[in-house]
């Protein structure tokens, strides 16, 4: 037999095809597969629910915990941009000032007011949800001009957090602590609220659990944004990952200053002012324009209306709660009085009768517009009403 010099004579002399069998592939994955792998299972939730996983149950909590150990590894991320279709690990440019979203602006798709749509809140409710699509909330940039009036305020409320003047509580309970005026921090950013309208219901019947009072909102967030989501909207929020900002202790020296930012367990409750419209179909009464009923209550208005009907002083007609404003460390019906007494020259002098035919002449009820008997409260609680009058025939606030 001819001997073999060479590897090469081996392979050529190899007529049965021995030697022609192939290497297995490997069914181990390496580790970059595996991270893209658990990653693309997170994207399959996200695309089935259209939402991040929380922590509702055993397997959304495993996802959620997955997916924000993601967001802390940049290494990870890196590998993982390819495929992060849903920009779940963040990896867009962090939008903090106007400056930012105009200069990234290559298009020009900020140019007009219409396209501002781009700052839609993710994960709001759809119209499937919602009978009025305009219930879904936008958050737009502000202008930085307009911002700017606002900028100072969350640098000093950040500067009270670190010198302790000021101290993030857990959100609970939004009737008792979304107010205006408060700061709050939802999902890591800090905001202000800065109006609340609730003069919207849900029908146009008195408020109970299955019709609560709701309405916008106008609130700054600290990036140089704005929105106008919906009272009950931001207040689901902040209970799911949100908290409360603590007031300046050093600047809000009264209890009623305060107010409900600073509640906690040993404020007492003292009861409700609250505004009322009638509902009565007596063209004497009907026909005044802005008639309102200011009155207070120890026990929920819900329960203190519940018999208007029947009641000189809410002129023998139901009644439709305007807004509520709930007191603490207060003595709510010297409040009540001290109110009367500044729009004194717009109460109402009108006589009602009872089912008995007695006569009665309520003193609680004034012609002035919402707007005035809203300024009226807050000059009340900051203590400056004694510096302003009201002129009843202009329906104006003035200064003395």
């Amino acid at each position: 037999m001819r001997k073999k010099k060479t590897l090469e004579d081996i392979f050529n002399d190899d007529e049965l095809g021995i030697l022609d069998s192939k290497a297995k592939n490997s069914n181990i994955k390496t580790e970059d597969e595996r991270l893209i792998e658990s990653f693309q299972e997170i994207n399959a939730f996200f695309e089935k629910n259209n939402r991040e996983p929380e922590s509702t149950s055993v397997t959304e909590f495993k996802l959620k915990a997955r997916l924000n150990s993601l967001r802390q590894d940049p290494k990870k991320i890196e590998i993982l941009k390819g495929y992060d279709e849903y920009n779940l690990l963040n990896t867009k440019v962090e939008v903090k000032s106007v400056a930012d979203i105009l200069d990234d602006d290559d298009l020009g798709i900020l140019d007009t007011d219409e396209t501002l749509e781009i700052f839609k809140l993710k994960n709001v409710p759809s119209s499937k949800d919602r009978a009025d699509s305009d219930f879904v909330a936008r958050r737009k940039a502000m202008k930085e001009k307009d911002f700017g009036e606002y900028e100072h305020l969350f640098k000093e409320v950040h500067k009270d957090l670190r010198e302790g003047k000021r101290h993030l509580k857990k959100f609970k309970n939004p009737e008792k602590n979304l107010v205006k005026g408060g700061y709050y921090v939802l999902d890591g950013v800090l905001l202000y609220l800065e109006e609340i309208d609730l003069s919207r219901t849900l029908t146009d019947e008195p408020v109970s659990d299955k019709n609560r009072k709701d309405g916008r909102t106008h609130i700054i967030f600290e990036n140089g944004t704005e929105s106008n989501m919906l009272y009950r909207s931001i207040g689901k929020q902040l209970l799911e990952n949100g908290n409360i900002v603590t007031h300046n202790k050093d600047t809000d020296e009264t209890a009623l200053q305060n107010n409900a930012n600073a509640v906690n367990e040993d404020d007492q409750e003292s009861g409700w002012i609250y505004i009322l419209k009638s509902k009565s179909s007596n063209p004497k009464i009907a026909s005044i324009n802005n008639l309102y009923k200011i009155g207070y209550s120890t026990a929920p208005v819900v329960e203190r209306i519940k018999n208007a009907s029947k009641e000189a002083t809410y002129l023998m007609a139901d009644v439709h709660i305007v807004a509520s404003y709930k007191c603490y460390n207060l003595n709510t019906q010297k409040f009540e009085n001290l109110l009367h007494r500044f729009l004194a020259s717009a109460k109402l002098n009108v006589d009602v009768f009872t089912e008995n035919g007695v006569r009665i002449t309520p003193r609680e009820w004034f012609v002035a517009p919402f707007g005035v008997i809203d300024k009226s409260i807050d000059l009340l609680i900051s203590g400056e009403i004694v510096n302003y009058r009201y002129d009843a025939e202009n329906f104006l606030i003035i200064e003395k």
